[in-house]
């Protein structure tokens, strides 16, 4: 089996690659005898040229010689090469419009698509994903997000930083009064997120002390949907109702927004569940958060002030507090400032191509060599110009139905 790294071919231009040089090495050792690796050449790739033939892998302008190609971003339908097995986040499984052309592409062209939002484990959990640096990125522009705010110090942009040593180093320049932030969400993202918060360092409270107790430094309490959340009827929770009816329940969060300073929202969020706040919770005096970096960048979900993406050139745009209407950021002191980027693992790019390319050594590698592999099922989408069983419900969208 010969294996390909693709370039980036989508714009704006993605820096992270699927494998690094090192792990691209070690593959081809490991695995002697049974599959070799090519690169395609990129000029844009946070890993050069130079550092994949330094570490001997064949570097490549044509790269339809290969068996499996590995993308990070969804491939230009002109660059699909037929009957390939494709790897990338392809973003039609929640049946986006703007990608049904490319899902027809692919089912036209013979192409087996396995998605990596797709690659569970056989509980259900993603194994393959870029969630921790999308939560440490998110949660150091929630405080370069605050410097810019008060003036109180300047960081330089995640995507400035050469990498993460770079940015641990930038974090020693933030001065703190005793603000009270909040992280939400306990996953991959959040535990990303709760890096930085270590790093400064911040201390973490309980949250019954964060919303009760004065302090004299900064501090942070990390909350939950048991936190946030109550029944509607008798004001209780219960985890497994509420995942499986969120709609029995509503936000108890408004008791957090009257003491905390900044909220850096890292929680997965079910349309059917109650958002943290709404909109019109920001006019009143009473709400105190003034940054909000929202890692999750759901628009119009769960945190409503996030009205569309930001973008790495420009991070950050306020809304006003008496309007709810967007304002240049920085505009308004009496504003909120939002740090909304949608891509966020982008920022620092090959510290989150190595995170990633670890992950698919541990879990993708070794199935692509066996017969038959249930990971890899799971998470086809397509072969052989049909969906396959497990994605049979994305044939309306494929049609045009829906």
């Amino acid at each position: 089996m010969k294996i390909g790294i693709i370039h980036e071919g989508k714009n704006p231009p993605d820096k992270r690659v699927a494998f690094t040089p090192e792990q691209l090495a070690e593959i081809q050792e490991t695995f002697s005898g049974q599959l070799t690796v090519e690169v395609q050449s990129s000029t844009i790739r946070s890993y050069t040229d130079e550092e994949y033939r330094a570490a001997g892998i064949q570097v490549v302008e044509d790269i339809s010689s290969c068996d499996v190609l590995f993308g990070v971003k969804e491939v230009p339908i002109s660059s699909l090469i037929p009957d390939k097995t494709y790897f990338f986040f392809s973003h039609t499984i929640k049946k986006q419009s703007y990608n049904r052309p490319l899902l027809r592409a692919m089912l036209e062209k013979n192409i087996r698509m396995i998605d990596y939002e797709a690659l569970k484990d056989e509980k259900g959990v993603r194994v393959v994903a870029f969630g921790r640096w999308a939560g440490i990125v998110g949660a150091y522009n929630a405080f370069l997000t605050y410097g810019k705010k008060t003036g109180l110090y300047d960081l330089k942009k995640a995507n400035e930083c050469y990498d993460l040593e770079e940015l641990r180093t930038e974090l020693e320049k933030v001065q703190l009064p005793p603000i009270k932030i909040i992280l939400t969400g306990r996953g991959k993202v959040g535990k990303g997120a709760r890096e930085i918060l270590e790093m400064i360092p911040i201390r973490e409270v309980s949250e019954a002390s964060f919303r009760n107790d004065y302090f004299e430094e900064p501090v942070f309490t990390n909350l939950d949907s048991v936190e946030i959340n109550r029944r509607k009827t008798d004001g209780s929770f219960d985890l497994h109702e509420f995942y499986t009816y969120p709609e029995r329940y509503e936000s108890d969060f408004q008791k957090y927004t009257e003491v905390a300073d900044i909220l850096i929202g890292a929680s997965y969020w079910d349309p059917r569940a109650p958002r943290l706040f709404e909109l019109k919770d920001i006019q009143s005096e009473d709400f105190a958060i003034s940054v909000i970096a929202d890692i999750t960048c759901d628009i119009d979900g769960s945190i409503p002030t996030t009205q569309r993406p930001s973008t790495i050139a420009e991070p950050v745009y306020d809304v006003d507090r008496e309007t709810m209407q967007e304002i240049p950021a920085f505009s308004k002191q009496s504003s909120i400032s939002v740090m909304a980027v949608d891509n966020l693992p982008c920022e620092l790019p090959r510290e989150a191509s190595s995170g990633f390319g670890e992950q698919l050594r541990e879990w993708v590698i070794p199935a692509l060599l066996l017969d038959y592999a249930p990971i890899l099922e799971r998470a086809t989408i397509c072969r052989d110009g049909d969906l396959t069983l497990e994605f049979m419900g994305l044939q309306d969208y494929v049609d045009g139905k829906e």
